[in-house]
């Protein structure tokens, strides 16, 4: 699906990402990975409302707690080079973004239609398991994730980071299917200690994904097929509606208990 306002993300928009990544690690090796990123972009995708670019940029970024102040240009996030690095970090997110949605906005009959969703991920140990043998020796004794593992981090590190917009609603039902939802994403952050039986990074590769990891992948697609409809169907959270005068922190509790506010029902 391409349009002016919704530009297509392909292999050349990937790959320059990667490159703008591994640039961003010559000056922070803690910045992100794209899997990661891709994770924590879908499961922003599927949250109740919009995130703000300002909210979550210093967060995956900079791993800051604090949100960036709303302004345009949005202030200099290190390790980015300038701003405008930085620009078309945002830019190319921003396609990655409009693909997902357009793909999760129509639920296919099978995975393996053209335009059904698939996370940006890559099968590390199969990669590994096909370099020359000298090659791989070097890295022997360094873990290496499983299939899909880095991008279902990501997506749980995102419901963690924004957790009020992923608070259960009261339907019990509902809650459900969502629990269930997160608990498919969530086995797929797991290992993956099956036995290998096909290669994901190549067709005639070696063996470096087990069967249930594969199941266990397609069902985290599905997942998030539901998340997104179920939160779009749901839309923003509403706070709670306060009426009246509130007692301050110090005051007596209005409960009776002979406490401050603060200690008591204010806690």
């Amino acid at each position: 699906m391409t349009s002016a306002a919704s530009p297509s993300f392909g292999p050349d928009e990937l790959d320059e990402l990667d490159d703008l990544l591994d640039d961003l690690r010559t000056r922070d090796p803690d910045a992100p990975h794209w899997e990661f990123c891709d994770g924590v972009l879908t499961a922003l995708v599927c949250t109740r409302r919009p995130v703000s670019e300002a909210e979550w940029l210093g967060v995956l970024i900079a791993d800051s707690e604090e949100p960036l102040p709303e302004e345009e240009p949005l202030p200099l996030v290190p390790p980015f080079r300038d701003l405008a690095q930085q620009r078309r970090f945002l830019e190319l997110w921003h396609q990655r973004s409009e693909q997902v949605r357009a793909q999760l906005a129509e639920e296919p009959q099978s995975l393996d239609e053209d335009d059904a969703f698939q996370p940006e991920v890559i099968d590390m140990r199969g990669a590994i398991a096909s370099l020359p043998e000298e090659e791989r020796a070097e890295m022997d004794g360094e873990e290496v994730p499983a299939f899909g593992q880095i991008w279902a981090a990501g997506f749980l590190f995102a419901v963690d980071v924004w957790s009020e917009d992923w608070e259960l609603p009261r339907d019990k039902e509902t809650a459900g299917w969502i629990d269930d939802s997160l608990d498919a994403i969530a086995a797929l952050a797991e290992d993956d200690k099956g036995a290998p039986a096909v290669c994901m990074y190549a067709e005639d590769g070696p063996p470096s994904t087990s069967e249930e990891r594969v199941q266990a992948f397609g069902e985290a697609i599905w997942a998030v097929y539901d998340l997104y409809r179920i939160w779009q169907s749901l839309g923003p959270r509403v706070g709670t509606v306060v009426r009246g005068a509130q007692p301050g922190r110090n005051d007596p509790c209005p409960c009776g208990s002979g406490k401050k506010y603060k200690k008591c029902c204010g806690a």
